[in-house]
Order: structure tokens, then sequence, then C-alpha cells
């Protein structure tokens, strides 16, 4: 390059010029910044080709000025036409945020020190990007900078999903590689083309850069602005700079132009010259190109930009091409001017690129098809982990592409699972919700009914047979059933989660989050109490807001406390005794504590524990217990927190015992919700996997189905129903959202509905009640299932009538269902041991009860393909026109009123007893203002009612004993009491850990 061309240098040769000028008029060959954006989808260059060669428009032709008579050429007018680029992208711009409010082109300008020249540029790129409605906001670093740390700072812009452009302006600091800082550049965002893998791609036959190259890109746009088709023309393009000349001769090509490149050492360059019929200059050589030499007729491209002296001018110079344009404008039949040609077009084309960006960002949400795996079907049906160890997964990475999830949005952990990051909410708030179905059961029984596994198989029918977006979400697993006795809960046969043993297992660690952030709040609790009990009010404070520098500070935490007090003060040192009494003294009643310590293994012995015991403790124990992790109200605040502020809040706001004066204590009067948030922190991003044959899943969340609600997380659901969802507007079918409930219908599906519903401000499409001929036969009277006996022979041999006893569940659940307004699909998971007269007296009788639909389901032996029957219906009932949900209840009314509805409407009891604890509980919540909460029965599982014994369909039992009422105010719903809960499981004689190895090969055995 000459350096009396490089704008670089102008600064110091020229410095009155006026900088906008020079900027609007200089290529990117001189300018050389470089652009970055997340790596999403890449931009076909073919494609905009082929649009900038086409007949210009006749407003486009308007934009050619005649020049004076002396002149034959036509002066393609730059300006003109660069001002109709930006008035065009700024009305595409307004047009699309009609219907996607959230698109936002977004270019970041990075530089670096504080150079005038450097600083005019980028407050011009800044002007030009306004003009076209295109957000820019430019970050000024330190001329100190270390190249690494410009690098991060790069890195960090790269990876926000916000910004859809990233320049850095040149030149940098010499201690910084200009090479390092351009191979940084991601190819999604490299809007002025010039990585390695960008021009590679353009030198290409067909190759398909990301991004065309600005200038190039200028000159194309200009050819056909001005009527000049290149196919079957000469072309001339002198320069071979990996700027202009090399990517302007690849365009030129792919355009069917026959193109030679001139350059220093290109010998008879002016009889070349004369044989084109397209020349482009880009040299830098003032004047270079004489009108002598141009064919008559022939359309001419200065790139150039050279300063020559000029007496008349203030500057005492004048701008100028590479071409002598007086004189080959008498010759040629378009010429470009300097200034006012090809710069303005290079500014246009760099907007359009960001703009180009933003939209390849924002249609990465589109929906691609799903890759399916196929199955090797065997009969018989291996176990679980044989057939999860028979199929090979996708990558997970894999899996979200298909998903439109970008790499920015996705967190890697290991080759099979990832978390998503919550700001994907953001990208797609703009899109309706996919379809939302909910899978519960009948009454439990030993037996099982297949809940997880149908949610599977029809996830899997939906998407991997029917060609739908359909996602599974679910909970993650506790490692106490998993090695205790039930087992884990992917799924089973050819309908389930993969990997199994990751899934069953420790996944990303969200459950030992959950662990510490529980534990953590149960120290405090012990610890304040401690030192309340060992301090004067004086030197609790002290020690609460110690001096610093002789400075008291307020944690910010505290002013939560302050404000609850009524204390508006800010300075500590402001406080009188009272209030310093009032803030630093909680004053817990031991006997009022709530809070338990957690662990994520069955241990029977652990339900009750004393703690303080040790010497330096100094007598202050008291009665204390552990409960399972899954137990926790973090585990419930994770699960219904609608983001990460939410989360905050409802951890803060968690009640954990009363003050002696019968006041709440919260995790915040402690002031430890921050901290427990920290800790929990990525747990509230949703793990996203697989099933057997390829769809999508999102595991998240894992709350108690007895004292909490027992479903998966809202978060989860909410992002699977957008990346499910449709585009305002856009002919394109939505997709499904599959979630399930814990335990019954009467359970699960009632705590879906009044709580997790309510609380998301989701609307459910949906119900499929999952029935087993063998479960309906249990509830019809036959004999009692024994873990280790041999199964009774009613459940293997016909009996109709029984069957027929036992839907008598069925219909309940069914009617149930109706009371939220919500259309019922009956899935009667068949066992090979069901004769067909069984599965039609299933089908009527769920008919009957009303359900839309009773399919019988062969998923786990066939997966998918053996639920397509089942899909279909479900489809067809999310489409019902009758279909009107519903609460059960409205929050308004009182506690005692909402638990006898619940009993009343969904339990079948006449009514509810209240013990005289909770008729207390019931006036100190209302007191405390915690009325207006949701319930969530904690009761048997067993039966619709309180009584495990009552099988069938409960009638005429009485009322409901309600023995007590707990509060989970951070998590949002009161709980009653209507059964003993064991709140950490124990352990059987023969435990699930007995079976569980690893090989040599690290493969884990005998799970399940």
């Amino acid at each position: 390059m000459d350096p009396s061309t490089d704008p670089r240098h102008l600064n110091s040769r020229l410095p009155r010029i006026k900088l906008e000028k020079l900027f609007l008029e200089t290529s990117s060959k001189y300018k050389r910044s470089i652009m970055l954006f997340p790596a999403v989808l890449r931009a076909s260059a073919n494609s905009i080709l082929r649009n900038q060669l086409s007949r210009p428009s006749p407003a486009a032709r308007r934009l050619f000025n005649a020049t004076s008579q002396a002149m034959a050429a036509r002066r393609i007018d730059g300006n003109a036409i660069a001002r109709s680029i930006r008035e065009r992208l700024s009305a595409e711009i307004t047009e699309t945020q009609k219907t996607i409010p959230a698109f936002h082109p977004s270019l970041a300008i990075i530089q670096v020190g504080e150079r005038p020249d450097s600083s005019q540029y980028v407050r011009m790129k800044q002007k030009a990007a306004t003009e076209a409605g295109i957000t820019c906001n430019i970050y000024k670093l330190p001329e100190t900078i270390t190249e690494p740390e410009l690098l991060k700072e790069i890195g960090k812009l790269d990876n926000d999903p916000a910004v859809h452009g990233i320049l850095v302006q040149l030149p940098v600091p010499k201690h910084i590689n200009e090479q390092a800082v351009t191979e940084a550049v991601s190819l999604a965002k490299d809007v002025d083309g010039f990585s390695t893998v960008n021009i590679g791609e353009l030198a290409k036959r067909g190759g398909q850069p990301t991004h065309v190259p600005c200038t190039p890109a200028g000159i194309m746009h200009l050819l056909r602005e001005s009527g000049v088709d290149p196919s079957g023309k000469r072309a001339v393009v002198l320069g071979r700079s990996d700027i202009v000349g090399s990517p302007v001769s690849y365009l030129l090509k792919e355009a069917d132009a026959t193109v030679t490149v001139c350059h220093s050492r290109t010998q008879n360059i002016e009889e070349i010259v004369r044989e084109a019929d397209i020349v482009v200059a880009a040299i830098g050589k003032a004047e270079f190109v004489k009108g002598s030499w141009l064919k008559p007729g022939c359309t001419v491209i200065d790139v150039g930009t050279n300063f020559i002296p000029d007496s008349t001018k203030k500057s005492g110079s004048r701008l100028v091409g590479d071409v002598e344009f007086s004189a080959a404008a008498e010759v040629a039949g378009a010429i470009t001017p300097v200034p006012g040609g090809v710069g303005p077009m290079t500014v246009a084309m760099l907007l359009q690129n960001v703009v180009n960006s933003a939209k390849t960002h924002q249609t990465a949400s589109a929906k691609k098809a799903i890759r399916p795996l196929p199955l090797d079907l065997q009969d018989p049906v291996p176990n679980d982990i044989t057939i999860a160890r028979s199929q090979t997964p996708k990558l997970i990475s894999e899996v979200a592409e298909e998903l439109g999830i970008a790499d920015t949005e996705l967190e890697m952990y290991g080759r099979y699972k990832a978390k998503v990051d919550l700001s994907i909410l953001k990208r797609l708030e703009h899109k309706k919700d996919g379809r939302y179905v909910v899978v519960t059961g009948i009454t439990p029984t030993p037996l099982g009914e297949g809940k997880s596994t149908t949610v599977m198989g029809l996830v899997q029918a939906l998407g991997a047979h029917l060609g739908k977006t359909a996602f599974a979400t679910v909970r993650q697993p506790s490692q106490g059933p998993t090695f205790g006795i039930k087992g884990g809960a992917a799924g089973g046969g050819y309908s389930q989660v993969i990997p199994m043993d990751e899934f069953n297992l420790h996944l990303t660690g969200d459950i030992h989050a959950v662990t510490a952030a529980n534990n953590l709040l149960a120290a405090a609790i012990d610890t304040r109490m401690f030192h309340e009990n060992t301090q004067k009010d004086k030197a609790l404070y002290s020690r609460l807001v110690p001096a610093k520098g002789g400075v008291r500070k307020f944690a910010p935490v505290m002013f939560r406390r302050l404000k609850k007090l009524g204390i508006d003060k800010t300075n500590p040192d402001d406080l009188t005794e009272e209030e310093i009494t009032k803030f630093a003294r909680l004053d817990i009643d031991p006997e009022t504590i709530t809070w338990q310590r957690v662990l994520d293994v069955n241990d029977r012995f652990l339900r009750k524990i004393t703690v303080g015991q040790g010497s330096t403790e100094k007598g202050f124990t008291r009665q204390a217990g552990f409960d399972i992790s899954v137990a926790s109200e973090c585990m419930a605040v994770l699960a219904l927190a609608n983001d990460l502020k939410d989360m905050r809040e409802r951890l803060g706001q968690m009640v954990v015992a009363s003050s002696r004066s019968g006041e709440p204590i919260t995790a915040d009067d402690i002031g430890i919700g921050g901290a427990l948030t920290v800790l929990m922190k990525d747990a509230i991003k949703p793990n996203l996997m697989q099933t057997i044959e390829g769809t999508p899943v999102f595991v998240h969340a894992g709350p108690f189905a007895n004292i909490a609600h027992g479903n998966s997380s809202v978060i989860a659901d909410k992002i699977a129903l957008k990346l499910a969802g449709t585009t305002p507007n856009a002919e394109e079918a939505p997709g499904y959202v599959v979630t399930e409930a814990g335990f019954g219908a009467d359970m699960g599906m009632e705590k879906f509905f009044d709580i997790k519903v309510r609380r998301s401000g989701l609307t459910p499409d949906a119900v499929v009640l999952v029935a087993t001929v063998r479960a309906l036969k249990s509830h019809g009277g036959a004999p009692d299932v024994t873990p280790g006996r041999a199964l009774p022979a009613e459940y293997s041999t016909e009996n109709v009538e029984m069957v027929r006893k036992g839907c008598a569940n069925l219909r309940k659940h069914i009617e149930n269902a109706g009371k939220f307004g919500m259309p019922v699909v009956v899935a009667i998971n068949q066992f090979h041991t069901d004769t067909q007269a069984e599965l039609d007296a299933v089908r009527e009788e769920a008919l009957a009860a009303g359900a839309k639909a009773a399919v019988p389901t062969y998923h786990w032996a066939k997966g998918g393909a053996g639920a397509i029957d089942l899909a279909e219906a479900v489809m067809e009932a999310c489409e019902s026109p009758d279909k009107n949900f519903k609460f059960l209840y409205e929050l308004d009314i009182p506690i005692e009123q909402k638990i006898e509805t619940i009993c009343k409407e969904i339990y079948n009891a006449d009514g509810i007893e209240l013990s005289d604890l909770a008729k207390k509980k019931i006036e100190t919540y209302t007191k405390q203002g915690f009325a207006n909460l949701p319930i969530c029965m904690a009761k048997t599982q067993y039966s619709i009612s309180h009584d495990p014994t009552l099988k069938g369909y409960p009638a005429n039992y009485g009322k409901v004993p309600i023995r007590d009422i707990r509060a989970s105010v951070g998590a949002g719903f009161l709980y009653p009491l209507a059964a003993e809960i064991q709140t950490i499981p124990g352990l059987p004689t023969a435990p699930a850990y007995l079976n569980i190895d690893i090989n040599e090969d690290g493969e884990i055995e005998g799970m399940f």
C-alpha cells in the first residue's frame, strides 16, 4: 500500500482536510475495520450477488446525473445510491419490528486509544448507522491495553446476542498484532468479509462467504444500479489487494465476466485496459489510468483515494482517484467520481451487512427439521440400559442447531448435555407459544403406569415420525430413589432419555447447587441464633456492620431488612439504640424453625437429629433433621421462578422461622438471599438432552411431589414453548411441549394447573391421562402387589369386569381434568398380557367419561412408532374449540375455603376437618399476609382420598383431616398436611445400589 494514500497518515499530511468528507469517500481498502457477530447461520453470498446484478429499478436510474456537455459519461452518484440504501435499511428495520419488536440491529465499535482521525472516523460511522436505524455503541479502550485484554473485550461482545456487529477501529497500537485481531473474527460476525475463511469461500466457485466484503459488494451494487450486467463482458481489475482487488475479481468471475487482474508487474497494462468493458481501478496511484486507455462506452469504477497538490484549495491539496477523471469521462459510458462514488457505497454495504447479521441471528430461531435417530428394535425388549447404550446420541450441539439455539446461548456440559442461557427468551419473545400438553396418570400403583415413558414416546412420535417440533420437559430425578428402590426416571424401553446414566446421576449438578444453598441457609440460621445468644446488641451490631477504614456501610442486602422494619436511614451510625436492636436481633424462636438440612440420599437415620453438641457451641443445642434435597424449598423456588431476578426475590422471601413476637423471619432478614442466588445462578438454566430417537428434552428442577408441586420448571417450559412456537404472520404449524406432572392427576395435575400455570401465566392446551390395564385391575379389586413376589394371576389373565370396575378411578381423573376446562386424551400404555376386550373396555369407559380419545400405545416396545395414534389424537385435542382453561379456585378466598374446594372437588370428600394446630396456622398466616397464596396439598399419592387403602373411586368416606399447614412463602404456596409425609425416604432391605457397579471400560452396570 502507498503510505500517501493510507488514511491513517492523512492527519499528519493534511491537517486541515475535513475528515467527514474523507471518511465518506474512503473505501474499505483503506479504512480496514474488523467486524464480528455471533456464529449462527451462514448467509448466502451468491443470492446477494444475484440481487445486485439484477436490472435496476426506475428509481435507481434517476440516481445518475449527467455531467457537463463536454463529458459523454454518465456520472454514477454513489452518494445518492448510498443514501437510498440507508433509507431502505431504515424502512426494513421498521417493518420487521412490526412483527418482531425485539429486532434491533446493533453495531459495537471498539476504539483503542484517542487518535483524532480514528475518533472522527468512529463518529462518522456512528452517524451513518444511526441514519439507517442501526444502534451503534462506541467502546473506548486505553492505548495501553494488552493484546489478550483486547481479544477478551472482543470476545465479550462476540458472545452478546444483542450485538450484531463489532468493529475494531484500525490502526491499533503497535504492540498489538493486527493479524491476530483479524483472525479472532468469528465468521458470522465478519461483516467486512475479510477473514481468511471468508475470503477463501469467496474465491471458490459457488462458495458461500458469510458476508460479501463491503467495497467489492459496493462495486457490484454500483454496476447493478448503472444497468451493467457483467455476464459475458471483459473486466479488468487494477490491483490485487486482499481487501478490494482480489475479492472484486472473484465476484466478477462469479457473475460470469472474463476477468483480468493487473498489478505492478503486469506488462502492457494500457493495451489490456483498452479491451475492457468494465474497469475497476484500485491501486492507490493518482490519475494512473488515462482516458486514452479506455474502450469507448466502457464502465469505470474508480476505487482510489489520493491527494495531489492544489494551490487553489484551502488545504493545499485535492482528492482524486486512480483514473484521470476529466479525460476518462469523455470516453467512458459511465464512471464513478472521486469523491462521491465508491466511498459512500463501502459504508452503505457495511450497514447492509450489519442488518443481514441481525436478520441471520433472528432467523436462527426458525425451526429446522429434527434429524431422527433410527431404532434397532429387538424382541424381546432388552433392559433399559442395554437399549440406551445401543443408540449413538447426536452431539448436543447438533440438537441445539436443529432447534435454532445459537452457539452463544448454549453452555456445554460434555458431549451430550448442555445448559441453555435464559437470554434466549428475549430473542424469541416475539414468537407465539407452541402447544402445551401435560401428561398425568391415574392413581399410582406399585405396578407403575408409565407416565415418563409415555412422555418420551409421545414426543418421539410427534418429532421423529410426524415431523413436528416436539419437546419433553421433565424433572431431574433425585439420586435417592436411583440408589434406593424406584430406580431412574428416564422413561423405559425404546422411549427414554439418553444418556440415561447421566440423566439419572449428577447431570449438570443442579441438585448439588440446591443442596449447597439449602444447607448454607441452615447453617446461617443456627449461627445467627448462637451469636445473638452470646452478644449484647451493640457488639452484635458492630460485628454485623463493621467499620472499614473508619467508615460503616450497610451491605446491600441489609437494606431489605431496614425497609421491612420501616427504617429509611442509610448511614449505620444514624440508627437509634431501639433501631439497632430491631435491626440486629432477629430473636428467632427455635421451636418455630421449619428449615431442615438436606441431602440427596435416602437416609432414614437423619430424619431427627440434635445439632450443637460440640463444646464450642456452648450448650446451644436443638432438635433438627434432614430432608431429601428435592424436598427443599430452594428446589421449589427453582422450579417456579420465571427468571433470575424472580428467583432472587423468592429465595430472599423464604420464611424459615418466626421471631418470639410472631414475626416471620426470612432469608433476607438473615442477609443470605443474594448468596443463595449465587449458588444457584447456573442451576436456573435448563438442561438440554435428547430422547433415544434424537428429539429434544429439557430436564430441569425436581421438586418433591408431596410437599411441593411435583413439576419441572416454568423456565424450561417457557423456552421450549418459544422454540416450538411460530412467528407472527408466518405460515407455519406450531410445535408441541409435553411436560409431566408427578403422581396421579389428583395431585400432580391439580398442582400443575393451580400452582405452576398460575405462576407462569402459560395456557395449557390438553391433558394426556396415562392408564394401564394392570393398574386399573388393581383399582378394580385385584390382589395387592408385593415387591419381590410373583405377580398374582389376575394381572395376566383376562378379566373385563375387573377392568371396568377399576375404570371408576379413570373416570374421576377425567372428570377432574374437565373442572379445569381441559380436553383429555387417555393413553392406554399396553402390555403384552392385555387382551383386546380389556383394551376396548378401557376405551369405552374413557369416552363415556368425556375423554376426547382413548388410544392404546406401544411406545415401550416400538418407540415413537408405537405412539403415532396417540400423537395424532393429542394434536387434534389441542385444536379442540371447546377448551376453556380455568382455575379450580380464586386466590382471594380464605385459606380454609381453598383447601375445602380441593378436597371436595378433586378428592370427592365431604369437607375438611382442621386440627387446632391447623386452625392456629391459618390465623397466623392470614395475619402475616400469606392468605392469598395457592394451596399445595400434601397427602398420600396412593388414593384419590387421604387414605392410601381406599382405591378406585372413594366415595362417602367423610372429611379429609388437616393436621397441620406449613408455608413455602418463597416458592409461593401453603401446604396443608393430610397425611404423615416422610421428607427423606429410607433404604429398603435390598437397595438398588447392590446391583450397581462399573466395568473395566468405565461403563455403569446394573443401574436399570
